[in-house]
Order: C-alpha cells, then sequence, then structure tokens
C-alpha cells in the first residue's frame, strides 16, 4: 500500500496536546508542506492545539512567509523547545509576549537527546550548558514568565557536575529528502546538509509515533540503492510530495544549488581582498592565532572574515573548516545559506558532527561578540525583548579547545579611520559591549576559567584574555588613547596586563602579507 498522502490529510493526524518533532536548518531539511497544512487546519478549525513543539536548529528565513511562521499561532503551541528563534519573526513575537511556554537548549543537545528518546534512556547527561543560563541556578533555560516548569537538572556524578536534559515521548516527526521509494526509504541526494532526521525517526517511532516525510520524487520500491538511503522506510510512516519548489527550498536563499549537495565541485573565484576597515582589523588579528593543521568553526559575520584573510594571505591550505550542519573542509556558505559549504571534502548528519565538537574535536571557534562583562561571559542570545536563541553556540564555545570573540568595540553606528597604521576612532558606537554584567549567559566565563580554556576577545582597538577569572586587557591599537578611547567606553575596570602591548602594526597598513610566516612560524615551535 502506497505511502503517498496529502498534507491535508495527514494535517488531521496531529491532535490536541501530542509532540511534535522537526529537523531542518534554515530552510534545509524542512517540512513546509506539513506546516502549511497544520496551520491551516488551526485556523479553519482551532485544532489541533497545545502542541509541544521541538527543533533542534533555526528554521525559516527571516520572514513572517516561510518555516515555523505557519505554526506561530496563539493556541496552537503549548511548549516550543528549541535552539533558535531568529529565522522566524513570529514564533519569536509569540515569546516575547508570553503566549507560550518557551525553553532555549543548545542545538547539540536537542539533537543528540533524539538519539537518547530513541534507545529509552532516561534522557542526555553533559556538561554543555553548565553555568549559562541553560543552567536551572541561572535561568533554566527558560524564555519568558509563562515559563516555570524546570527541565534540566544539575546532577553529580563521580565527582564532577553534569546538566541532565530529561527523555520525552515524540509522537510526530516531520522530516525531509529528495528521494522517497514506495517502501518510504529516503534519500537526500539534492539536500544541502543530512540534518537530523535519522535520530529523529528513530526517538518517535520508538516513542510509538509517527513520522512524516516531504520529498520532490517518488521511485519504485526496491530501486534506491542502499548506501544512498538515508532514512530506511521502516521508520517513515507516510510521505508528501512537495507541491512547489518554494516548499522545497535547499538554503533561505535558492532552491538548489548542486555545489551545496556536493553533487558537483565549482571553481572558487579569487577571493576578493576585504576593505581596510575595522572588520578586517579584528579578522586579521583573529588569524594570528590560527596555527597548522587547525580544524576551525567559525561563526557569522565577522568571524566569518577569518577565511577571507586567511585566504587572501594564501594561509588557508592547512586549515579545516567546519560548520555544525555537518560539513568538514570546503568552504563555508555566508548568508542566506548558512551552514552549508562549497566543495566539502565530507558530509556528516548533525548527531555526529556534534559529537566530535562535544569531544573537544575543533582546535580553535572565532565566534561573535555582542555583549561581555568583567567575568568574560559572552551573551549572543537574548537582548531586551530581542531573543535570538542560542543555536550551537554553546556546544561550540565551550568544547572549542580554543575560543575567540570577535566583534567591534562598540557598537550602533560605530566610525573610524586607518591612517598611516594608525586607528583613529572618528565617532563611537551608541551602545557599549563591554558590560557590568551581561543580560544573558550564552558563555560562562567562570566556567571556562574553571578547565583553564584558552579565550581572547578581540575588537578593533583592544585584546583583551580572561586570566584568573578576570577580563585583562593585554593590547591596544596604534593610535587609540587607552582612557579616552577604551576604558571610558566599558561598563567596568579591567585588568590592565602589566604587559600591555601595542596591537602588532601590520595588520594596520593596506597590504599586510604576514600571515603565512606567523602560522608556519608555529609549526617550528
Amino acid at each position: 500500500m502506497s505511502k503517498v498522502r496529502t498534507a491535508e490529510q495527514l494535517a488531521e493526524l496531529i491532535q490536541d496536546g501530542m509532540t511534535v518533532g522537526v529537523s531542518g536548518f534554515g530552510l534545509a531539511g524542512w517540512n513546509q508542506e506539513m506546516a502549511i497544512a497544520i496551520g491551516k487546519r488551526f485556523e479553519e478549525t482551532g485544532h489541533p492545539r497545545d502542541i509541544t513543539f521541538v527543533q533542534s536548529s533555526p528554521i525559516g528565513d527571516h520572514t513572517e512567509n516561510t518555516g515555523t511562521a505557519f505554526l506561530a499561532h496563539e493556541g496552537l503551541i503549548k511548549r516550543w523547545i528549541g535552539a533558535h528563534l531568529l529565522g522566524s519573526p513570529k514564533m519569536e513575537r509569540l515569546v516575547v509576549e508570553n503566549k507560550l511556554e518557551a525553553y532555549n537548549l543548545p542545538q547539540g543537545v536537542i539533537i543528540q537527546l533524539w538519539r537518547e528518546i530513541a534507545a529509552k534512556r532516561p534522557g542526555l547527561f553533559t556538561k554543555v550548558g553548565l553555568k549559562t543560563f541553560v543552567d536551572p541556578r541561572v535561568e533554566g533555560a527558560k524564555l519568558n514568565a509563562r515559563t516555570t516548569e524546570d527541565i534540566v537538572k544539575v546532577v553529580n556524578f563521580e565527582g564532577e557536575e553534569w546538566l541532565f536534559y530529561k527523555s520525552f515521548p515524540v509522537d510526530v516527526g516531520l522530516i525531509r529528502g529528495t528521494t522517497a521509494d514506495e517502501n518510504g526509504n529516503i534519500t537526500m541526494e539534492n539536500e544541502g546538509i543530512l540534518a537530523c532526521a535519522l535520530p529523529l525517526a528513530q526517538a518517535v517511532k520508538n516513542s510509538g509515533g509517527i513520522v512524516i516525510a516531504q520529498v520532490e520524487n517518488i521511485a519504485k520500491a526496491n530501486t534506491l540503492h542502499p548506501k544512498d538511503v538515508r532514512v530506511p522506510g521502516i521508520l517513515v510512516d507516510y510521505v508528501v510530495v512537495a507541491t512547489s519548489q518554494k516548499n522545497h527550498y535547499q538554503t533561505e536563499g535558492t532552491y538548489y544549488n548542486p555545489a551545496f549537495a556536493g553533487n558537483i565541485k565549482v571553481p572558487l573565484s579569487e577571493v576578493a581582498p576585504l576593505e581596510l576597515n575595522e572588520r578586517k582589523i579584528i579578522a586579521r588579528r583573529a588569524a594570528m592565532e590560527l596555527k597548522p593543521n587547525a580544524i576551525l568553526n567559525l561563526g557569522v559575520g565577522i568571524p566569518s572574515d577569518v577565511a577571507n584573510v586567511a585566504a587572501e594571505e594564501k594561509a588557508d591550505k592547512s586549515l579545516t573548516l567546519t560548520t555544525e550542519a555537518g560539513s568538514i573542509g570546503g568552504i563555508p556558505a555566508s548568508l542566506p545559506h548558512f551552514g552549508h559549504a562549497y566543495n566539502s571534502e565530507c558530509m556528516l548528519e548533525e548527531q555526529a558532527q556534534f559529537d566530535y565538537y562535544d569531544g573537544g574535536g575543533i582546535d580553535i571557534t572565532c565566534l561573535g561578540l555582542a555583549q561581555t562583562d568583567k567575568l568574560g561571559n559572552v551573551n549572543v542570545t537574548h537582548f531586551g525583548p530581542k531573543i535570538a536563541g542560542c543555536g550551537g553556540f554553546m556546544n561550540v564555545s565551550q568544547n572549542a579547545k580554543k575560543v575567540i570573540f570577535c566583534g567591534t568595540f562598540t557598537a550602533g553606528g560605530l566610525k573610524v579611520a586607518i591612517e598611516d597604521g594608525k586607528l583613529k576612532i572618528i565617532q563611537e558606537g551608541k551602545y557599549q559591549k563591554f558590560l557590568p554584567q551581561v543580560e544573558h549567559i550564552s558563555f560562562s566565563g567562570e566556567y571556562a576559567s574553571e578547565i583553564n580554556k584558552p579565550v581572547l576577545y578581540i575588537t578593533e582597538r583592544a585584546v583583551f584574555t580572561l586570566e584568573n577569572g578576570e577580563m585583562t586587557l593585554i593590547e591596544i591599537a596604534p593610535g587609540i588613547d587607552l582612557e579616552k578611547d577604551v576604558l571610558a567606553h566599558m561598563g567596568f575596570r579591567p585588568r590592565i596586563s602589566s604587559n600591555l602591548k601595542e596591537m602588532p602594526s601590520g595588520i594596520f597598513q593596506p597590504e599586510w602579507g604576514q600571515l603565512r610566516q606567523i602560522i608556519e612560524e608555529k609549526m617550528k615551535g
């Protein structure tokens, strides 16, 4: 009997109070046909309502017309558990307006939790989230006043503290692939990310639930190559065929690029040099921390410029770039294709990538710097009424061997000039980033100090490190006045190194040309 149904037929199977888990990253791997049908049914009948909705990654394209926007109705979702809200303004509004319960858990935690549920283990024990806002001694991952139940526990096991994320049954799993055969076997030849479809499907089936997969093609039974099948038909109850390309986008910005799927390798044009501005200064200084044969993870924004600097300086050949979405090697794509990569050497499922990440596989990560404080805490998740979510930031920052936070010293209108190898502040930003206390602890300076993690905070005018649990100024830019341009714009007075240095003058020149030598010298050491 065929497993193919219409999304409208299958929406009737979603009952009030069910727990629905979904795969996806941006629009990759996202079952939009079912989201549209469920949302439409709720608008017409008021059902299903009071569901628990669990997403492991950001879903949407930052507009109100895709992703979880179709499900963002008051009453439809009672409890949201997810890693990221940034892709869906409508869902974010429901959280901010206190119209549903909301928990922000790390991306890797949710993905790995699917496996614990599948194996009927009690839950996930991990150190990810200790002493951050996820820790129940801080905020317990709760995002608003309506959210009161504790779903994260601190446990002590053999003398060490761990966080425990409890398993729960999952009634419905919404996943996606490229092709399904008549038996429900799913391939992903045109997907740019493998996502977490397999562990989610296993979790749902072993919870006694139903799995619904969206695909573009239907093949005759037993005609798919067994090594191409990413989710076996024994885990798939129903199949929905995409009714249009707009409901099966590969990334947030394109329907299909064969390079993202690994189906072709594309020639990468010569990297155009970045403009010499504050971003390039920060990226250059961060690139000086690279080492030969390093495994890297780079965040969005200024951190991604580190790869451009390395390429411009012909120092990228010994580096391996990775993404939390599963790519290894190649060149990670920027927005609106974040998570994908050109010319990947390997593409892993997300749960495998996070196993590697959580075990310390990343040598160096460069991440964004939105807010920090005297203790070295960093906030990238929650700013007043604006909620982004932690995504994979917590897994990456807590477990990489070395963390470099990159960002401008102030925000909101900062203008600088770089003249004769010196930095000049033309207009100061309106908002301080170095605060007495961050609004939300996305990265715990206290925990980093306890495990002796090397941490740098790099801005265009000053470089700080975390020493003995305290933010310590170690470098300032040439042309910058310590009191007027640095200390006067901080919400606290940092420790100042007795060996305070000037940032390397070469990174303030139009032509630098020293990065390869800096990295090669480390190889000799």
